[in-house]
């Protein structure tokens, strides 16, 4: 009996140093794409925080009826929530390994948001007249996003401009075509999955392209989806200002 004991003890002391010994787990590659992707866009200057992901074809908030599944902030708080500090970033990641993101939009970037057909069209016409086109961005199988400098916040409340094509998340389904995501509003940010087989937001040109100015692109994008939509090009009802 002691000598069984005694080879046990030997072994179970081999074996404590075999796993001392053994390199930490490296992350899976998946996951250091992941932490790349969010973090080349904090140092765009893009803030970012988690949000919901799928969970099968439903939300993982597990709302009955979710209308916007694996597309919203977890927290109320994400405008204040939202950051670009790296070890905040790298914090969530680890911790919270199937979140999507949005980034914040208004602060530092708006988000012209059209239907992919329009959107592809559009980037299109841009290249090739060579406009300097910022990051963009495919979500789903229905949607392109546009990245551009924000219009700003004004220190005066009273200097703030709106626009007829401004969104925001509850006023989604009211701009079917062109959306303008500025302040108080929010878009869905690579490499966030979506419910459904391979549906994901992905970037057909990266962040580390600068932002543009919304006007140099506007009017393009407004004509290629009102040629979607199967209207004539209607810039002043887009009722933007040329300047503040």
């Amino acid at each position: 009996m002691g000598a069984d004991s005694g080879r046990y003890r030997g072994t179970e002391g081999r074996i404590s140093q075999w796993l001392r010994r053994r390199p930490k787990p490296q992350p899976e590659a998946d996951d250091a794409a992941r932490l790349g992707l969010l973090l080349a866009v904090a140092e765009a200057g893009m803030p970012i925080s988690p949000a919901a992901h799928p969970s099968g074809y439903r939300c993982s908030c597990e709302r009955v009826g979710c209308p916007t599944p694996a597309r919203h902030p977890v927290s109320f708080a994400w405008q204040t929530q939202s950051t670009t500090d790296r070890a905040q970033i790298e914090r969530w990641a680890e911790n919270q390994p199937l979140a999507n993101f949005i980034t914040a939009t208004g602060m530092i970037h708006d988000v012209l948001d059209v239907p992919l057909t329009a959107g592809l069209a559009a980037l299109e016409r841009l290249v090739a007249a060579g406009v300097d086109v910022g990051p963009v961005a495919q979500s789903g199988s229905d949607r392109m996003l546009f990245f551009t400098a924000t219009r700003g916040t004004p220190d005066d409340e009273d200097e703030w401009w709106p626009c007829e094509l401004d969104c925001h998340p509850e006023t989604m389904d009211e701009h079917p075509g062109l959306r303008w995501h500025c302040r108080g509003s929010y878009v869905l940010m690579p490499p966030s999955r979506l419910p459904g087989d391979g549906r994901s937001v992905h970037w057909v040109r990266g962040p580390e392209h600068p932002l543009p100015d919304p006007l140099s692109i506007l009017e393009v994008l407004t004509d290629a989806t009102a040629r979607h939509v199967g209207e004539e090009p209607d810039h002043v009802s887009a009722s933007w200002p040329l300047r503040r």
